[in-house]
């Protein structure tokens, strides 16, 4: 598998482009503004995009949804429970900006450990609430690929201070849906440099101060 990091917007969101090379299929995951960019590299790297996975809905995330999804007639995938953050500016924080951000309704609301499968991609849902009520992460289990949205980042974990956000819920899912994975998996977070399940288990100080031990 091909990986692509794009780094957009004033939040600096890594926007992913993930494809399989030998069928040129793969999806775009969290386009989070730049559209016009994030297409021309996906021209550059020569695949054709199935789909575009959101790991959450607030606007540093979304703000290029609709002009990709038009660009290439896509469906969208988002988790159970975001549809607000979709639909509303004030939901997804968009408005506090002063750049109100509203993406049509996504055709597909994906709940846990539901398997997505784009041509030879596969990837499990992995529910993990707490940044937002429905956020997610995407696990490429044969690759040993977790793309982590802003659930777990390098060293940090998700801000909770959001409409929806907890931080009990949030250090929940990240010990009973990311540390169960193997120490292996490498985390492509929503924002930062990429990290391992196994280096967050040792380093991460919101892992290690007593609540997941």
């Amino acid at each position: 598998m091909n990986i692509e990091t794009i780094v957009v917007g004033p939040f600096e969101v890594n926007c992913y482009l993930y494809w399989e090379p030998e069928s040129k299929t793969g999806v775009i995951i969290d386009p989070g503004a730049e559209a016009e960019r994030i297409i021309n590299t996906v021209e550059r790297c020569d695949f054709q995009p199935a789909a575009i996975l959101l790991t959450h809905g607030h606007g540093d995330h979304i703000a290029a949804v609709e002009e990709i999804r038009k660009k290439y007639s896509i469906d969208v995938y988002i988790g159970i429970g975001e549809e607000a953050l979709l639909a509303n500016p004030s939901e997804n924080i968009s408005v506090l900006v002063g750049q109100p951000i509203i993406v049509s309704p996504a055709e597909h609301l994906v709940k846990d450990e539901q398997l997505l499968q784009f041509g030879k991609i596969e990837l499990r849902v992995l529910s993990t609430p707490g940044h937002t009520v429905g956020g997610v992460c995407y696990f490429d289990e044969r690759n040993g690929i977790l793309f982590t949205g802003d659930t777990l980042f390098w060293g940090s974990i998700g801000r909770t201070d959001l409409t929806g956000g907890s931080y009990e819920q949030l250090l929940e899912s990240i010990k009973t849906k990311i540390l169960q994975l193997p120490d292996s998996v490498i985390c492509y977070p929503g924002h930062g440099p990429r990290t391992t399940v196994g280096g967050e288990r040792i380093n991460n100080p919101f892992l290690t101060g007593g609540y997941l031990v």
